[in-house]
């Protein structure tokens, strides 16, 4: 894959620079106390734009999400043009095996996959990204 086409790989090398979680990774368990009962930021794997429509991805090593990570997605989905696509697999392997999906408020049940469904499920949701502005839709409802 090249620059061109939005290739985009992580340059850090934990060898010579140590430890991306320790070095780079915020500390958000700092601003517990700045959120009300037992609400904390969520990690979010990887998030993308188009048209004003996003894609958030969401890897877990299991099937289960926290209840708070469920309701921030079925409320982002609702609420914002925005799709969640949660994968159950080994991020480091780069292997999947199931593919839940967040919209409208909604989140399926796992479907078996792969990492090449994966691929296919994002390029859908791009052409769907395309043919769907979020951003057409937003100026509609200002102008009436």
């Amino acid at each position: 894959m090249l620059p061109s086409n939005g290739y985009n790989p992580m340059l850090w090398n934990c060898d010579r620079q140590g430890c991306f979680n320790l070095k780079k990774r915020p500390k958000i368990e700092l601003f517990a106390d700045c959120l009300p009962g037992r609400i904390a930021f969520s990690d979010i794997d990887a998030v993308t734009e188009i048209s004003g429509n996003l894609l958030f991805l969401e890897w877990k090593e299991h099937q289960n999400i926290s209840v708070g990570q469920k309701i921030l997605f079925e409320r982002l989905t609702r609420l914002c043009p925005a799709t969640v696509l949660i994968i159950e697999g080994d991020a480091e392997l780069m292997t999947v095996e199931s593919i839940r999906t967040a919209w409208k408020g909604k989140i399926s049940s796992p479907q078996p996959a792969d990492i090449n469904q994966l691929r296919r499920e994002i390029a859908a949701w791009k052409d769907w990204a395309l043919a769907n502005s979020a951003l057409n839709q937003t100026k509609e409802i200002m102008c009436n």
